[in-house]
This record gives structure tokens, C-alpha cells and sequence, in this order.
């Protein structure tokens, strides 16, 4: 029999990108599932180098021809719109895209006996808090519907469970930031929504000036925090969660941050600082479904799958970033 495979929906994209280099230097065999919409296909062919099937997790038929041809052990789902302020637009396609086709994936998965998936969530789910650090069992309140595409997925997963007994590790990313320390991988959207990469791309002179999407937030310097965690650091614990449940181990969800909040500000700061560029800086209003502080407590996912952040510092993270978008865009 041939060596099970991992199937990665959204594989081409930011941090599904990163996981698949990661499961591939851990010897996993690996198939990804990515429509491109966002995802880039030269990135699997030059960088990772593993199989990329074009398609879409609402395709029934093709999930059903990839599950009964292929030796599936485990499906790490990361096909999903992502875009906040999007998201409060066009609600159809995000409910469309991220709940109705997981539920199509999941459906797909108990009809071919296959009962391990690593779902990629988001702190979003909890919404405002007073409470920080975040811990798991803060109640959730999402404020967007790309926050409340994820929690009803979280929902779902926690009936399919009880229901067909399918196990999942859900994963709840704070900021997902930086790229892969060798420049190979990095974050690359178009168009691009993240704070650190908008940074970048102003002072590669790419864009005329960065917008402050608030600046009357209660906080210290009135912009907004977040807790910022890099990708690598992030794809390590997918491999964890992986592993966890290869061994057996029931469904659970834990948050992914570093437990540090750096403001808009202080990451621009930051930005600068790596760059050597100082750039120009706008105010704006607020975004609508942004929340004032998103900061995750780490304590669950480190004693439970033994995690450790190798690249904690905001510095790194901007750093590596910096070595990616220098070469990405010569």
C-alpha cells in the first residue's frame, strides 16, 4: 500500500504554503487542493514541489474522486476568504465559501471513512474582550461575518464529532505574520489586507503611503493591538496538532499567539526601523467589525502539544517578512 497522504485544501496560499514546506521536511506525503483565487501556483511548483490539484472545496464530486483514489491519512484545511472588512460587504460569499464548502469537505471526508482534520480558525471568534490575555474558554461573540464563518464551522466540527466521530484540532490564529527564514515562502495577497505587509510594500515604494485604520481606540497610543505570531512558528504547530491526533488524540482547539499586543503604531515603528525607510503615514477611520484588542494567552497549546514559539520577537517577524518582499518584488 502506498504511504497515506496528507490532503492541504488552500496548500498554495500565505500559511498553508508554510505548513506544506513543513509536513514535506517531516517526510509527510502531500496533496494540495487550492482554486487559486488567492493561492499561487508557483509557489507549489517552485518552492515546495509536491502535487496541486486546481479545484474547490464546494466541488463534491471532485473531493469524492480525490478521497477514493488517493490514500488519504488526515485533511489540513486552510481554503478560506479571510478579508474582515470584505467579509461585513458580501456575508453570501464568505458564508458560501468558508462554512457551506467545509461542510461540503466534512461531508466528503465521512463518506470515505476519513476522520482527522486540523481546521484553521480565528481569535475574531471572541470579539471584544477585557480579558487579557484571551484564554480558549472566553465566551465568543463575533463581530464579523468572517469571525462567525469560522465559529459556525467550529460549531459544525464539534457535532460531526458526536455524530461520525471525526477529530479535529482547531486552531484559533491571532496574527499570522512574517515568512519562511530562508525567503523562499512569504505572504502575498492580492490585494493585500495585513498591517505588516502593507508596511513593507510602502517602503519598497510600492504603494504611496500606509492608511491607520483608527486611531480613537481605547488603548495606550489609540490604535488598535494584536498579537503577532510568526507563520513558521505557526506551521510548527500544525505538525503538532497533526501528530496529536495521528496518535489518537481527541478533538480540542487552542489558540495560536504569542501573548504579546503591539499597537498599529508600534508596529509601524517597528517596520521602519527593520527598513531604514521612513515612509508616509495616514489616519483613517475605523474599519467596522475591528476589534480595540485581540491578545491570546499560549498556555493551553504549550503544555498540551508541548509548543514552543522559536521566533517570538516582532523584530524577527518583520524582519523575515522584510527578506521575502525584497525578493518578491524586485
Amino acid at each position: 500500500m502506498n504511504k497515506s497522504t496528507i490532503l492541504v485544501t488552500g496548500g498554495a496560499g500565505y500559511i498553508g504554503s508554510h505548513v506544506a514546506l513543513l509536513l514535506k521536511k517531516a517526510g509527510y506525503n502531500i496533496l494540495i487542493l487550492d482554486n487559486l483565487s488567492f493561492g499561487h501556483s508557483e509557489i507549489v511548483r517552485d518552492v515546495l514541489d509536491v502535487e496541486l490539484i486546481i479545484g474547490d472545496t464546494n466541488d463534491r464530486l471532485l473531493l469524492d474522486k480525490i478521497f477514493a483514489t488517493r490514500n488519504i491519512c488526515a485533511v489540513m484545511h486552510f481554503a478560506a476568504f479571510l478579508a474582515v472588512g470584505e467579509s461585513v460587504h458580501h456575508p453570501a460569499t464568505y458564508y458560501k465559501n468558508n462554512v457551506v464548502g467545509t461542510l461540503t469537505l466534512l461531508e466528503a471526508m465521512v463518506s470515505a471513512n476519513i476522520n482527522k482534520l486540523i481546521f484553521s480558525s480565528t481569535c475574531s471568534i471572541y470579539g471584544i474582550s477585557n480579558n487579557i490575555p484571551i484564554t480558549e474558554n472566553h465566551p465568543n461573540n463575533p463581530l464579523n461575518p468572517y469571525a462567525s464563518s469560522k465559529y459556525m464551522v467550529e460549531q459544525i466540527l464539534k457535532d460531526f464529532d458526536q455524530a461520525y466521530n471525526l477529530k479535529s484540532v482547531v486552531f484559533r490564529y491571532f496574527n499570522a505574520a512574517g515568512a519562511d527564514p530562508s525567503g523562499d515562502l512569504g505572504e502575498d495577497h492580492t490585494p493585500e489586507i495585513h498591517l505588516i505587509p502593507l508596511a513593507l510594500l510602502t517602503a519598497l515604494k510600492k504603494r504611496e503611503h500606509l492608511v491607520i485604520f483608527g486611531t480613537d481606540y481605547d488603548t495606550p497610543d489609540g490604535t488598535a493591538i494584536r498579537d503577532y505570531i510568526h507563520v513558521s512558528d505557526l506551521a510548527t504547530a500544525h505538525i503538532l496538532g497533526l501528530e496529536y491526533l495521528l496518535s489518537g488524540g481527541s478533538s480540542d482547539m487552542f489558540n495560536l499567539g504569542n501573548g504579546n499586543g503591539f499597537s498599529v503604531r508600534e508596529v509601524i515603528d517597528v517596520v521602519k526601523k527593520i527598513t531604514d525607510v521612513d515612509f508616509l503615514v495616514k489616519e483613517g477611520k475605523r474599519r467596522p467589525g475591528d476589534a480595540p484588542i485581540l491578545v491570546g494567552s499560549g498556555l493551553k497549546i504549550k503544555s498540551k502539544l508541548n509548543w514552543k514559539p522559536q521566533y517570538p520577537s516582532l523584530e524577527t517577524i518583520v524582519d523575515h517578512a522584510w527578506k521575502w518582499h525584497r525578493k518578491r518584488h524586485k
